[in-house]
């Protein structure tokens, strides 16, 4: 069930890309029953298209992977773009990413093929409706959870996104700068925050984990991206499973890291590195199959220190 409160401006599928789901801030205190957080995979992006509107921390955005979406919009608002460049038109006008846009009813908003990242969030006033389940409207295909239909289920033609048109209240936040916006071409470097079974890998893994390109490969999705590259070897050869927190680097018996994002388990029984940071996981959600990403260690105080200094741009956010 859609939830919705006076009047309200629409969002029509008018055809369904491979996977645009919504998503708020997460689902969280639930992993206890084995319920994964969900959550935008990009939070940079996310964050910057919900901020382009003075929407508060949480609300719920578009998030659109690999574009070939098409929306009719059946009244007037002004939306927000931010993330990767998807090729988006306003009636074959083209949109920049990480900026604001008005729309009238009637208008074609459409997205295209991925030109540079992966992944962009459109961001609407005060967040999409929608009912919460277990807190959050974080849609999880792979457990059924929220999204725009209660079931974690991905847009499909006909659906109908639905909000409130909001109105102006003196000046909208600025645009961000252009060292705020990643250029999601050039190699990703990914900062990792050693731990766990970091010291049960050989020294010559180790010097490879952090010294040698790896790249992204096809089997990535929101649950977890697999890095291609050196084997990496590790003197664990079994474990019992422990709990597995956003951005765990686990090494399976192939050798090759599989880096878990948001949809992933809540459980795990391979030896790790340690952990991506949230900025980290952002930026590697946004890499393409192929493309390069590098390792290097952080502190967890550098770590915290970063992402505190992300948070600072959002008023509204919340640790």
């Amino acid at each position: 069930m859609t939830a919705t409160v006076g009047k309200s401006v629409q969002l029509r599928v008018e055809r369904a890309g491979p996977l645009a789901l919504l998503q708020d801030a997460g689902r969280f205190g639930v992993r206890r029953l084995g319920v994964t957080q969900g959550g935008p995979a990009d939070i940079h992006a996310w964050a910057w298209a919900n901020h382009l509107l003075g929407n508060q921390w949480g609300a719920a955005a578009l998030e659109i992977t690999f574009g070939g979406l098409s929306l009719i919009a059946e009244g007037d608002a002004r939306l927000a773009l931010a993330g990767a460049d998807l090729e988006a038109t306003l009636d074959d006008e083209p949109l920049e990413p990480w900026s604001r846009f008005d729309v009238r009813a009637g208008q074609r908003l459409r997205f295209g093929s991925p030109k540079n990242g992966l992944r962009a969030y459109l961001a609407v006033p005060g967040g999409f409706l929608a009912e919460p389940v277990l807190g959050s409207v974080a849609g999880v295909a792979r457990e059924g959870l929220g999204g725009h239909d209660g079931q974690g289920g991905k847009l499909k033609k006909d659906d109908t996104l639905i909000f409130q048109p909001g109105h102006e209240e003196g000046e909208l936040p600025e645009v961000p700068s252009a060292g705020e916006r990643p250029d999601y071409s050039r190699p990703a470097r990914l900062a990792l925050i050693p731990g766990a079974q970091i010291a049960e890998f050989d020294g010559g893994s180790l010097f490879a984990a952090f010294n040698r390109p790896w790249q992204v490969d096809d089997r990535a999705d929101r649950m977890g991206v697999r890095l291609i590259g050196p084997e990496l070897t590790c003197g664990v050869s079994s474990m019992i499973s422990e709990g597995i927190g956003l951005g765990a680097v686990q090494v399976p018996p192939d050798g090759q890291p599989i880096v878990l994002l948001n949809d992933r388990q809540t459980i795990g029984g391979y030896p790790r590195l340690g952990a991506l940071t949230p900025l980290a996981c952002a930026r590697l959600a946004q890499c393409l199959p192929g493309h390069e990403v590098r390792l290097h260690a952080q502190a967890l105080s550098s770590a915290q220190a970063e992402y505190r200094h992300f948070l600072q741009i959002f008023p509204a956010s919340r640790e």
